[in-house]
């Protein structure tokens, strides 16, 4: 089960602030030398008080936690000090419904304890709370103190500085510097109340009713409202994760480019899912941007289309066939070939031993059709049951598509889960041994991993190979907020070692017919300026053709309020060189609240 600071499983209550112009004095007040909150967030990541016990800290409730498993209140002391990077404020974990109400004034005696969301596997930053508190209230109805407002002037244009390499890059030791880095200054704020305004949406309104913002207006901003991400040191400062504190009942459902106009109002809090977010007690008015669903253009007679696209888990059961199809059909213009990621098996998660998908596919053939599409036929190989990866049961495979009006598939059979397909010559050009087949699925760089699909295509008396994968998921990764800076990103060992294989098998395609046709496309969880990427694309054999896209249009896929690459399409010389190809990346998806997927289809169109 996720932390008990998950906002994944936290339903919220609303906190009203109250800005009572008295206060009604209950018990008598606070020592006047007793710790205060600053003295407890310190000028570091980590409080100097952790682990011990502090007597009388005193603070007004500023926000209340009701329930979910993390009840508890924010509170803030009204007399700040002078330093700019200590917290005024904290949060109080209760573990049962607080009995105190916002504008209280009150006094806490507990443990300072640095809680991690996520545990401290996930590497993750820690929040400083009062644990076992006794809280006494010694007057109610006070004033809130005012919100802190985060907007483009006060978030700094460098996102974190460099981790301690004496501490296994940790920046946890390192006095916060929050007029130079934007985390440094988040953490500056931690518990205390913050504002934003006017603020754009850059990550649609996911399952959880949580959203991202960005407060920098034209930070690395495209033409449809989002921002994108185009390196790893390029972290884009101004996000910033909203939650609801109240009910997520009437949360918006905003898209990529709407607006949360006003002002959003809330205790800035630290979570295992996405870092820093503002626990909203006041939501803005959400204004629609506008944003519609893409279409691209439609390939001519003359053109081959390719496409990849991530239908994320598709099992029999699922509801998203028919719009599925429809994009297929109308956004996609029905591509010639298409490579479908995350198809399951025919009973989905059930892991009773089925592996084969017919049932599945054919139910999405079929809704083409009825959609005014092709009568798409198909080749799969089913794969060892349980053995790569996805979700438990579900057998996930990649798929091609084809119309058979358009394209032919060269069908040679003894490709199975275990053979590997090789690379032969047939009639003095390069052949597939078995078609389809896939790569090296004995290999190590596959272990529970999705095992490339090799297939050979006939379009106009031109032979095209096209290889459909889904390499190695990013779980696993630290966050861009972790402790450890710069994050480590673990998932990438298997990844590089898929890529190598991968480009190993093109090369002996290119070693036997040099201006040979082929597409590497498909799933690749990683960006086109990674290291997978320069791997797959190795010394020239492939080049990735998003790169044909302006920096600002190069995204497939939303991810904590950064746009990015993770589906790529990959062609040899033979396709880039003859400049006669196009390019589009689709988004139909990964901006919008109501996605059945969170990636977007690729399409490339050329002439072989």
């Amino acid at each position: 089960m996720p932390s008990r600071s998950s906002a994944r499983l936290a339903a919220l209550t609303v906190a009203a602030v109250c800005s009572a112009a008295s206060a009604v004095v209950l018990t008598s007040p606070a020592h006047a030398d007793s710790v205060r909150v600053h003295d407890i967030q310190g000028t570091t990541r980590m409080s100097p008080f952790a682990g011990q016990k502090v007597t009388d800290v005193p603070g007004i409730v500023t926000a209340t936690r009701t329930y979910g498993s993390s009840k508890g209140f924010w509170m803030q002391d009204p007399t700040p000090d002078d330093n700019p990077a200590t917290s005024e404020g904290v949060f109080v974990f209760t573990s049962s419904t607080p009995k105190v109400a916002v504008g209280d004034s009150v006094t806490v005696t507990g443990t300072v304890s640095e809680y991690v969301p996520g545990g401290a596997s996930s590497g993750n930053q820690s929040l400083t709370e009062i644990t076992k508190p006794a809280v006494t209230t010694v007057s109610t109805g006070n004033a809130v103190p005012a919100p802190a407002v985060v907007d483009e002037d006060s978030v700094p244009g460098d996102y974190t500085p460099a981790g301690d390499t004496a501490s296994s890059g940790s920046v946890n030791g390192l006095t916060l510097d929050p007029s130079k880095y934007a985390l440094d200054y988040y953490e500056s704020l931690e518990g205390m109340t913050v504002q934003v305004a006017d603020a754009r949406v850059v990550t649609a309104t996911d399952p959880y009713s949580e959203l991202w913002v960005t407060v920098k207006p034209w930070e690395h901003r495209n033409r449809r409202g989002g921002t994108v991400y185009g390196s790893y040191e390029s972290q884009n400062t101004g996000r910033l994760q909203i939650q609801s504190l109240g009910s997520t009942a009437d949360f918006p459902k905003a898209n990529v480019g709407d607006t949360l106009g006003g002002t959003t109002t809330g205790p800035l809090d630290f979570n295992q899912f996405g870092g820093y977010t503002l626990v909203a007690s006041k939501l803005g008015t959400l204004e629609s941007g506008g944003l519609e669903r893409e279409t691209t253009q439609k390939q001519s007679s003359r053109e081959l289309a390719v496409a990849t696209y991530n239908v994320e888990n598709l099992d029999p059961s699922d509801a998203t066939f028919d719009k599925h199809a429809s994009s297929i059909v109308n956004n996609l213009q029905s591509p010639d070939i298409v490579s479908l990621e995350e198809i399951q098996d025919d009973n989905g998660a059930k892991d009773d031993g089925t592996v084969g998908a017919s049932v599945t596919v054919n139910k999405l053939i079929d809704a083409i059709v009825a959609a005014g599409g092709p009568k798409y036929d198909w080749r799969a190989i089913d794969p060892v049951n349980d053995q790569d990866g996805g979700e438990p049961g579900g057998n996930i495979r990649q798929v091609f598509l084809f119309n058979p009006e358009r394209v032919s598939f060269v069908d040679r059979a003894g490709g199975d889960s275990t053979t590997a397909v090789g690379v032969t010559k047939v009639h003095g050009k390069a052949g597939l041994t078995v078609s389809p087949g896939r790569i090296e699925p004995a290999d190590a760089a596959w272990k529970s991993s999705r095992k490339p699909l090799a297939g050979e295509f006939v379009f106009r008396g031109k032979t095209v190979f096209v290889i459909a994968n889904h390499l190695n998921s990013k779980g696993g990764d630290q966050g861009l907020t972790s402790q450890y800076q710069p994050p480590v990103r673990s998932s990438e060992i298997q990844r590089h070692a898929q890529a190598t294989v991968v480009n190993a098998f093109v090369k002996d395609i290119l070693s036997v017919q040099k201006n040979a046709n082929v597409i590497a496309l498909g799933d690749m969880n990683d960006f086109e300026f990674s290291g997978t990427a320069k791997i797959l694309e190795g010394d020239g054999e492939l080049w990735s053709a998003i790169k044909s896209l302006p920096k600002s249009e190069r995204y497939t896929y939303d991810y904590q309020g950064n746009q990015q690459v993770l589906d790529q399409i990959l062609v040899s010389p033979a396709i880039r060189r003859g400049c006669d190809f196009e390019y589009d990346s689709v988004h139909v998806n990964s901006e919008f609240n109501d996605q059945i997927s969170d990636h977007d289809p690729q399409v490339l169109r050329f002439r072989p």
